[in-house]
């Protein structure tokens, strides 16, 4: 809605619309090693690397996902509690026969689509600039990109779209979600996605070679890129100017890096590095994807996160949509965010108060 972001399944009985399970293995074979190379991963070998929970007519979907969620208690120091939800993936209904048994899964939710040509328009020297992999300062925060296969100028190149940061261009995250969201082939992917072990999704009819024309591609791709990233508000209010003090008083401008030089001379601050950060066990997923670790994500953009509920109808953040508020998303930080949480479980309420005011003007 609105090219807002995507969300769980919010009751038992809805669907997985605008969230995705994405699937792979351990690779072991030198055609699983090569297939990191181009696709970052190891596809599952009989349901690919996307959970297909629909089909066309003639053909059912692969399976039925639905999370269930497990309680997590915590307290303040100042004494009061919270609850967090810690999700687990089920899959039923398998069409296709059992899943491998090494079979690693991360379900994520849609992404928000503004603000993308900007990010795209930053030159790699500037986000690369603020790489530590080896963390050579000794601050406890390593962001490192992702480098990740290129299909329009087949090389490799920087990633700096999607939760892994596993697509170098909004082209291909486009293409890419026209074959494996909706399965429309495309230039960059021109095969449908069908596993040797569907037999019947090869023999069905497609709506040409490819189903989007490049120059329709290309049209959805400039709107893509041109989606303005919505104004910030409320900057002169004094409980927003103390909010952005304690983000970064507690550390949070390491990852969350306001904006770039590229970006200087235009109102627009991403509050995002683009690069890879350990995040915890928590938040893990255990995937790896291209450089990217099973405990690692692509700082997101905090533009334009205080309208998430007016734009896409809910207030559910993080890859999996667990979060419930901007609170819950915060406390779910580890890993290299480990002493940013620690920093804000000692705040007062007054204080978090100021900090979600001032994250809710972005």
């Amino acid at each position: 809605m609105q090219h807002g972001r995507g969300h769980p399944p919010l009751t038992d009985t809805e669907n997985f619309l605008s969230t995705i399970v994405k699937l792979s293995i351990p690779a072991h074979s030198a055609a699983q090693q090569t297939a990191v190379k181009t696709l970052g991963i190891a596809p599952e070998p009989t349901y690919g690397d996307h959970l297909q929970t629909l089909g066309i007519k003639g053909l059912p979907g692969e399976g039925t996902p639905r999370f269930t969620y497990t309680e997590v208690h915590g307290q303040f120091k100042d004494g009061e509690t919270y609850t967090l939800l810690q999700p687990q993936l089920h899959i039923d209904g398998l069409n296709y026969g059992a899943l491998h048994p090494d079979t690693q899964f991360s379900p994520r939710v849609a992404p928000p689509l503004f603000g993308m040509g900007l990010l795209e328009s930053i030159p790699d020297a500037e986000i690369l600039a603020n790489a530590d992999p080896d963390d050579h300062n000794a601050d406890g925060i390593s962001g490192k990109p992702n480098q990740v296969w290129d299909i329009a100028t087949q090389q490799t190149k920087l990633g700096r779209f999607s939760w892994k940061a596993n697509q170098p261009s909004i082209l291909q995250q486009t293409a890419d979600a026209f074959r494996n969201d909706i399965g429309i082939t495309s230039i960059l992917f021109p095969e449908q996605p069908c596993t040797t072990a569907q037999t019947a999704c090869h023999a069905l009819p497609e709506g040409g070679k490819p189903e989007i024309p490049a120059n329709l591609l290309e049209t959805v791709v400039f709107h893509v890129a041109h989606q303005p990233v919505p104004s910030r508000r409320d900057t002169d209010d004094p409980q927003v100017i103390q909010g952005q003090k304690l983000f970064n008083q507690a550390g949070c401008v390491a990852c969350h890096t306001p904006t770039f030089p590229a970006l200087a001379n235009q109102p627009h601050q991403p509050y995002s590095d683009l690069l890879l950060h350990d995040m915890g066990e928590g938040l893990a997923d255990k995937r790896p994807d291209f450089a990217a670790s099973g405990n690692e994500w692509r700082t997101p953009p905090l533009w334009g996160i205080g309208l998430t509920e007016k734009l896409s109808g809910h207030t559910r953040f993080l890859h999996d949509g667990r979060a419930r508020n901007l609170l819950e998303a915060i406390l779910w930080h580890g890993g290299e965010a480990e002493a940013a949480k620690q920093h804000v479980l000692s705040m007062h309420k007054s204080e978090r108060e100021a900090l979600l005011r001032f994250l809710n003007s972005l």
